[in-house]
């Protein structure tokens, strides 16, 4: 009788990071915190993609945090630089894909980086973006770089990673994850 409750047991935890993998809907906000002091990192390296591949435009999704976004750039504290929206493979390996934004000038684009996601009992995060200044010829003349990574976020919920002068606002929705309904306007004047 005790083996079959052990045995139960870890079938539910094997279990949960089974369901766990699959298309998770992703979107993302980049923005520059206007209020605090910008400083230049080491330039954007070659390889800043990470050996990712970059987001295919068949996986880019309709925007789901354009009220999100439209309130960030209505007040002068934040300017969005990156909104993007995409569905990816997520498994409890990490999936990591590259973005970027802007033309691309030998190899580097004004905003670039990659994002890596794994999933398991909580969604976990890696997040690597340079913004760069780049010459008329393409070179890179100074670069800021946004690196942070969270490990317990939770499916669905909207997620704040600062990282000084430069954050992220991440939404991360697991596949089979319940929409939020949407109230009713007359409802909610009651």
């Amino acid at each position: 009788m005790r083996a079959i409750r052990c045995l139960t047991l870890l079938l539910a935890l094997f279990a949960s990071a089974a369901f766990a993998e699959g298309m998770y809907q992703v979107e993302m906000i980049l923005v520059r915190q206007n209020s605090v002091p910008a400083f230049t990192s080491p330039f954007a390296p070659e390889d800043w993609s990470a050996g990712a591949p970059r987001l295919d435009k068949g996986a880019e999704r309709p925007l789901a945090l354009q009220d999100e976004a439209t309130r960030l750039q209505a007040t002068a504290d934040y300017t969005v630089l990156l909104h993007k929206a995409w569905q990816q493979p997520v498994s409890s390996d990490t999936s990591r894909i590259a973005l970027s934004a802007g033309a691309e000038q030998f190899g580097h684009f004004p905003i670039e980086g990659n994002l890596g996601i794994t999933a398991g009992r909580f969604i976990g995060v890696e997040a690597n973006f340079w913004v760069n200044q780049l010459d008329s010829n393409g070179n890179v003349l100074q670069s800021e770089q946004f690196k942070q990574s969270n490990s317990n976020m939770k499916g669905g919920q909207l997620t704040f990673l600062d990282g000084g002068h430069l954050a992220l606002l991440l939404k991360v929705t697991p596949p089979g994850t319940p929409k939020m309904p949407v109230m009713d306007p007359e409802m909610m004047e009651q």
